[in-house]
């Protein structure tokens, strides 16, 4: 970095997190290269297509690419000789062998940048890693960067909710920063300075505490997300109204309304892998019983699942054999093509699996379920999906669902029956219009 300048800016990994990161930094006024080994994500991002729905990003990207302040390459050198701070964005999976996080990216990104590093830089993680990733990462940068110790690292957690990338990147609700060198504080308040301006919360921490930050966030709204549920299983057995008893807690400040809404349970790509690679790490420190809890919360959800099955299936007689069932959602949740971990598909493929004729309908998750659930029937419309139908499952709550008229679907349903697996529908319009109407957690 060279005082007086303006910051130009590298992404490794073109993913979700990381394109939706090179197109909004570019949006703020910086040059930007975004860089990924996978060719096809390159070409398509290059051309002004985002390979995945995302909603205003599609147009932040073009509109960047357009003026000059955003490109894309597969060329690490290119990156290294380009850029003064580069942004770790590469993905985490959960490894398959354990439930703990699959590093190999993020460290073979790591390697590949830091070798050709020969002057200062600065490289901030994004991506969400276990506790103490971030030293070891410092000492494996420092054992392979020419520059040695003039590559500071800092770790920076991203907050992105699918579907509202673009606003939590511009308008983050809080920034946080790990670091222990005053030239990463320095460049991430220089980059963050529109930011700032608007009097979003700045917080610098050691590396360990970053790197906390994220996996805590996504455990506690887990657990959140999964006590409702779990209310919602003593709700049936006890006759009550889960939804009545979700609104009175809301009303409570310490409790608050948020993810306070019962179903169908998470899904996607962070929360499920994240509370499970948490708990493996957890394991490895020595304090596994501290998140012990986090098992049952994982358990709770899984079993969100099993239930609509088990009340969807009692609403045709017992069997699904040979019945035919429309399922309107694919995606994890509205607004995002993500099938990852998809509580939608899980029940279709559970029910299919059972004998049923399984149709599924999305607005915008088709192409990738099809991808990784070829054996399911898919329609292009809810209508279509709904036709013959002896059950309706509701299992993604897309606006064009919660707003379906239950007149127009009965008149091609073969049975006007309809689990309702995210609450979002209202019982009493529809029972009125003469549908048999079921929800989790409710009478």
């Amino acid at each position: 970095m060279v005082a007086g300048t303006r910051s130009r800016i590298s992404v490794i990994g073109t993913g979700y997190l990381g394109a939706t990161q090179a197109a909004c930094m570019a949006e703020l006024g910086y040059e930007v290269l975004g860089l990924d080994v996978d060719h096809a994500k390159i070409d398509s991002l290059s051309a002004g297509r985002v390979p995945f729905y995302e909603p205003g990003l599609e147009e932040v990207l073009v509109r960047n690419l357009d003026n000059g302040r955003l490109r894309f390459t597969s060329d690490y050198d290119e990156a290294a000789a380009f850029a003064d701070i580069h942004f770790l964005c590469v993905g985490t999976p959960q490894r398959a062998d354990s439930n703990a996080a699959d590093l190999a990216f993020v460290e073979a990104a790591v390697d590949a940048l830091a070798s050709r590093l020969t002057g200062t830089a600065v490289i901030i993680g994004k991506s969400t890693v276990p506790v103490g990733t971030a030293g070891r990462l410092a000492e494996r940068i420092a054992e392979r960067a020419p520059a040695g110790a003039d590559i500071h690292l800092g770790w920076s957690p991203e907050f992105l909710r699918e579907g509202f990338g673009v606003e939590d990147t511009l308008r983050p609700n809080r920034i946080v920063i790990g670091t222990g060198s005053p030239v990463v504080e320095a460049a991430m308040r220089e980059l963050c300075a529109p930011q700032l301006e608007q009097g979003i919360p700045f917080l610098v921490t050691d590396l360990p505490t970053a790197e906390l930050v994220k996996v805590s966030a996504n455990a506690f709204l887990a657990t959140k997300i999964s006590f409702i549920n779990a209310m919602a299983e003593v709700s049936e057995a006890a006759g009550a109204d889960v939804i009545k008893l979700a609104q009175a807690l809301s009303y409570d400040d310490r409790i608050g309304g948020k993810f306070l809404g019962p179903g169908l349970g998470f899904g996607g790509g962070c929360l499920p892998k994240d509370i499970r690679a948490f708990m493996a790490r957890a394991d490895e420190l020595g304090v596994e019983p501290a998140l012990s809890f986090l098992r049952e919360v994982d358990a709770i959800n899984q079993r969100r699942r099993a239930r609509t099955v088990d009340i969807a299936r009692g609403l045709i007689g017992g069997s699904f054999a040979g019945r035919t069932v429309a399922v309107l959602g694919a995606a994890f949740k509205p607004n995002s093509d993500d099938i990852r971990d998809s509580p939608a598909l899980h029940v279709a493929s559970a029910i299919a699996d059972l004998g049923g004729k399984v149709t599924v309908y999305d607005p915008e998750a088709l192409e990738r379920a099809k991808q990784e659930f070829p054996d399911l029937r898919y329609a292009h419309s809810m209508l279509e999906a709904a036709r013959d139908a002896e059950v309706v499952l509701l299992l993604t709550e897309w606006a064009e669902f919660r707003d379906a008229d239950p007149d127009e679907l009965a008149k091609v349903v073969a049975e006007p029956r309809i689990v309702d697996g995210r609450n979002a529908l209202d019982p009493a319009h529809w029972r009125a219009r003469g549908w048999t109407y079921r929800a989790l957690g409710r009478p």
